[in-house]
Order: C-alpha cells, then sequence, then structure tokens
C-alpha cells in the first residue's frame, strides 16, 4: 500500500459517517467461504448459521448506494444499480490478464476486480478515493478473502505510483475529468511499456474532432465536463503518446442496466433523461452512450 493512501485511511477511520461502517464490517464473523463467478458475483458461505444472515444485511443496507454489482452472499442478493456485467462480458473477449499486473482506475466497489480472479493475474489493484466505495469493498472482501488491494488513490496518483502496470482498465472516469488530456497522459505513465489500457468513456456521434462541454451538468451530473466524438477522443490518445487505438463497440446506455434498485439512494437513469423524449437528457443533450476502446503503449 502506497505511504499516501495509507494516510488517507487512517483520516477516514475517524470520520463520523465511515468509523461506523467500518466499526460494522469487523463486527462481522470470519466465515468459512467459496467463489463462485458469473454476472452475479456469489460467494458461498460453508455451514451457514442463519442467526447471522439479519447482521450481514443490515451491514450491506448501511452502505448503500450500491452502484456496481450484482453481488450475492449467501442468500443476501445485493441488486446494484448497474448491471455491471453487461460491461465487463462486452470487454472479457478482448483481454488476457493471465499472469499480468493490473490496476482499475476509478475501481468503485471492485466488482470488476472481483471477477477478474478468474482470468489468473499476477496483482490486482484498484484506485479509489471515495470512502465509502472502499468500506464496500472491504465488506465483501470480508467474506470473499482475496489479495486484492485497494488504494484511496485517484488516476492523478498513477505516475509516481510504485508499480507500473501491464493492463489498465479506466471505465466511466474520464468525462469526470476537467482536464481529460492530463488524465490520459497519467494512465498512459502507469502503463509498462507495450502496456494495454481498456477505457471506455461517454461520446457522441459525428465525423467531426469535437466534444461537447455541457454548461452545468449532463444527465443531472454535475462534473461531466467533456464528451467526445470517437475521433476527438482518438485525437486526445494520439497527442499524450498512445500509439494504437481499437473501438470495441459503441452502445448506449439504458434502463436494462441501469436503473434504481432498493440498494440505493436518490435517482438513477429514468430521472436523468427527458420523460417526453428518451433520446435527450434532462438539459436536451444527447442521451448517453458509451465508447469503448482498447489502446496500447
Amino acid at each position: 500500500m502506497s505511504e499516501k493512501s495509507k494516510k488517507q485511511k487512517e483520516t477516514v477511520l475517524s470520520w463520523k459517517n465511515i468509523k461506523p461502517l467500518k466499526d460494522a464490517i469487523d463486527r462481522l464473523p470470519d466465515f468459512e467461504t467459496s467463489i463462485t463467478f458469473g454476472d452475479i458475483f456469489k460467494i458461498n458461505i460453508k455451514n451457514f448459521d442463519k442467526k447471522y444472515e439479519q447482521q450481514i444485511k443490515d451491514t450491506a443496507i448501511s452502505l448503500r448506494s450500491w452502484r456496481k454489482g450484482p453481488f450475492q452472499i449467501e442468500n443476501l442478493f445485493i441488486d446494484a444499480e448497474w448491471k455491471s456485467f453487461i460491461k465487463y462480458n462486452l470487454l472479457r473477449p478482448h483481454f488476457d490478464l493471465n499472469g499480468k499486473k493490473v490496476a482499475d482506475i476509478g475501481c468503485n466497489n471492485g466488482y470488476y476486480l472481483f471477477k477478474m480472479l478468474e482470468n489468473n493475474p499476477k496483482k490486482l489493484i484498484g484506485f479509489d478515493p471515495v470512502s465509502l466505495f472502499w468500506c464496500q469493498f472491504d465488506f465483501i472482501n470480508h467474506f470473499a478473502k482475496t489479495d486484492i488491494l485497494y488504494e484511496l488513490l485517484g488516476v492523478e496518483d498513477l505516475p509516481d505510483y510504485k508499480e507500473k502496470f501491464d493492463v489498465i482498465f479506466c471505465l466511466g472516469v474520464l468525462y469526470h475529468r476537467s482536464d481529460p488530456l492530463g488524465c490520459l497522459k497519467s494512465l498512459f505513465n502507469g502503463l509498462e511499456k507495450d502496456g494495454e489500457l481498456f477505457l471506455d468513456t461517454f461520446m457522441i456521434d459525428g465525423d467531426e474532432d469535437m466534444a461537447l462541454c455541457p454548461k452545468e451538468s449532463y444527465s443531472k451530473i454535475s462534473n461531466v465536463y467533456f464528451i467526445p466524438t470517437v475521433n476527438a477522443l482518438k485525437n486526445w490518445c494520439e497527442r499524450v503518446g498512445f500509439s494504437k487505438f481499437e473501438v470495441l463497440a459503441k452502445r448506449p446506455t439504458d434502463v436494462t442496466e441501469q436503473r434504481k434498485t432498493e440498494w440505493i439512494l436518490g435517482q438513477s437513469l429514468e430521472d436523468f433523461l427527458d420523460p417526453n423524449d428518451n433520446s435527450k437528457t434532462i438539459e436536451g443533450y444527447p442521451s448517453p452512450k458509451r465508447v469503448y476502446v482498447k489502446i496500447k503503449k
């Protein structure tokens, strides 16, 4: 663990909204478990005593909102806002993680990292500065008992990080950065020579070298800054030094993939679109569409 991440974890453990969550996770009993891989990341508990069922459920509920998933711990199904396996299954045919050092930047609660265990990587490290997501990861990992390392760091910490990676995933992060080229440069500098980056980001249609810059928000998200055409995204990647840019898919985001469930607080995609025309956001911009790309250093 990096010193910066260690210090940040020590700090957030004292926060009044985080310490009770970590304490609740620490109070969970130790179980003998096994993992079943699939669209749902399942954790099976050997000789499960149902007297712990409510404690586990209450702890999971206290950790809402669950954005990425789904997860299942014995009989408890955490139906997260995103059916994250849709994105994972789209990318899965295009990567080989066997024996490689892998990072997931903006890893949220680690759903993709847990799924990647079945691909036999040498090392898995998640980067995300959001303390609630770290708590969710620790909750799942309490049962999964993996060697995944969770760093409470952001993409800007990659260039100075102690490791370089063979493969980096950066999914749904770029449009949240006010300096997209700086973000891409950090990703470039975090890779080993000939390393690969898997990236997905919002896109707009068109052949021009241009990007949409929302005035105040996009789909009610205030920290969305630039939404490029694919050509503009390719130009950004080439300008920071990447050598090969391959489009894997373009796909609209819809309510089969992102929707409100009992496991989130607040709104979801259906609330972010124009109720009279789902081809537009509530602000009148084109509705969310993503491009998935594989980029070589």
